[in-house]
């Protein structure tokens, strides 16, 4: 017997990147699964929201969150290896990015009027993005390929 929809919304995802699922009032449920642009040598650019924060949880494989400082050039990076089922709230306006490992399934809990009209981005410099690489590294021990 299948609860009507009305009642019970069941929503999943398995394919590739970042796909929203479930939209209500002013927020929206997402997950966010492997995608080679997001491999520590491809990340070329940080966002920021500058109207919400955004949570990510990780719910399986691995996840760095890469939190930038800085209002408008990026004055230093910061990376977290995210521990699953753990709430990771970045904050309105701090740059971020993420680098994940194939098994990666994040769930992104943010508002629904979330966009690029709200979320600018900012090139990261080629230091920036040796950078990436190299926390990575240090945090997985592992060796990035280019």
């Amino acid at each position: 017997m299948t609860i009507d929809e009305s009642l019970l919304q069941v929503a999943e995802y398995a394919g590739m990147g970042y796909q929203p699922l479930i939209d209500f009032a002013n927020w929206r449920v997402a997950i966010l699964r492997y995608h080679e642009e997001l491999l520590p040598h491809n990340i070329a650019a940080v966002q920021r929201h500058d109207e919400t924060d955004e949570v990510f949880v990780l719910l399986a494989g691995r996840c760095i969150l890469f939190i930038g400082e800085g209002h408008d050039t990026l004055t230093a990076i910061h990376a977290q290896d995210m521990q699953p089922l753990k709430l990771y709230n970045v904050k309105k306006s701090a740059w971020h990015t993420h680098t994940l490992s194939q098994d990666v399934t994040v769930l992104i809990v943010e508002n629904r009027d979330t966009a690029a009209s709200n979320s600018p981005q900012i090139a990261l410099t080629a230091a920036q993005r040796e950078q990436i690489v190299q926390l990575t590294q240090t945090l997985w021990k592992e060796t990035v390929q280019p």
